[in-house]
């Protein structure tokens, strides 16, 4: 018996990595190479008027949720966060993390039951919220924009995070519209092993604050939900 089980574990372990070697070899695609400089960063600009950046640099707070799992209300000009998962709900300071407060299940939580709690919870709002203004963070501290002639004739935006960013050493290519919206990005980074990888940008919404912000993403199959999405004064 534990034979036959020991077999099936390995034929499961072959198939896993036949498919993956398939994925690899049949999607893969080195990161492209471009050209920094005034001509880079006027498309940056481009994109930031399409998405209205004024009105998102005006808007105070935030709100969307991850997967239907994670839910944040983001005040930007305080640098706090509040988030909700499961029984969870962390006050997150972004400039002093540490000093942050969690609650389990609404009771306060003590300072040395709440260190761990608070690190997932940065670590999922540096993660979440990149899914959320992405496109607002290409001229952050430590990125780098170079022009990208793509093979329809188009240009890409391609953004890679230095050692200053929230994502370093990733890089993703912005597809963009006429208008300069994006369409989509593909994703070279760590945490992938295939090189390309392409997530929509096309689900948008404008809030009552005139922000454009994503409601959703499709990668491949794969939908990763962020509603309900709103930008507030």
């Amino acid at each position: 018996m534990l034979k036959k089980i020991f077999r099936i574990i390995l034929l499961l372990v072959f198939v896993l990595i036949l498919g993956f070697g398939f994925l690899y070899y049949s999607y893969n695609e080195p990161l492209p190479q471009g050209v920094s400089g005034p001509e880079a960063d006027a498309l940056a600009y481009r994109m930031l008027d399409a998405l209205h950046y004024k009105e998102y640099n005006r808007a105070k707070i935030l709100e969307w949720s991850f997967r239907d799992e994670h839910f944040y209300s983001w005040n930007k000009e305080k640098a706090r966060v509040n988030i909700k998962w499961d029984a969870y709900m962390i006050d997150l300071d972004l400039i002093s993390p540490s000093s942050s407060i969690a609650y389990k299940d609404n009771v306060r939580l003590s300072y040395e039951e709440s260190q761990d709690l608070i690190k997932k919870a940065l670590e999922y709002f540096n993660n979440d919220s990149f899914w959320l203004v992405a496109p607002y963070k290409v001229f952050d501290n430590g990125t780098e924009r170079f022009l990208v002639n793509l093979e329809d004739g188009s240009e890409g935006l391609l953004v890679t995070y230095g050692k200053g960013g929230d994502t370093p050493g990733d890089s993703y290519l912005w597809i963009l519209e006429r208008s300069g919206k994006p369409k989509s990005f593909k994703m070279w980074v760590k945490i992938v092993p295939i090189g390309g990888l392409e997530a929509s940008w096309n689900a948008w919404k404008e809030t009552e604050t005139g922000v454009l912000l994503p409601t959703s993403h499709n990668i491949g199959p794969f939908t990763i939900s962020m509603e309900p999405v709103n930008a507030l004064p």
